[in-house]
């Protein structure tokens, strides 16, 4: 079974806490499954994710263990560290600050 670790669930989590402070993000649920991890993350809690950070060990050598998908299974970002996979939610921040 897949899990996030702690260093791994802080990141996630710092970035969460800001989203929800910022009123994009309500709600969250953590998959350990057998092949991979997923933290999803939902703007109310009957609705599909609007977005998924995915751990997937097996593609490590290749993309990246990371990924964040999107609600619709668009790849927004994948790679092999999950400081700069966060990073696609930096720009949707900003534009939150602003408003």
């Amino acid at each position: 079974m897949v899990s996030f670790d702690r260093a791994e669930l802080s990141q996630i989590l710092r970035i969460y806490g800001r989203m929800v402070s910022a009123g994009e993000w309500r709600d969250y649920a953590i998959d350990m499954l057998k092949e991979r991890a997923v933290f999803s993350v939902f703007r109310r809690t009957s609705e599909m994710p609007l977005y998924r950070i995915e751990k997937n060990p097996k593609l490590a050598r290749k993309q990246g263990a990371y990924q964040v998908v999107a609600a619709g299974g668009l790849i927004m970002k994948r790679g092999h560290d999950l400081a700069n996979v966060l990073q696609v939610f930096d720009k949707a921040l900003a534009l939150a600050d602003k408003a």
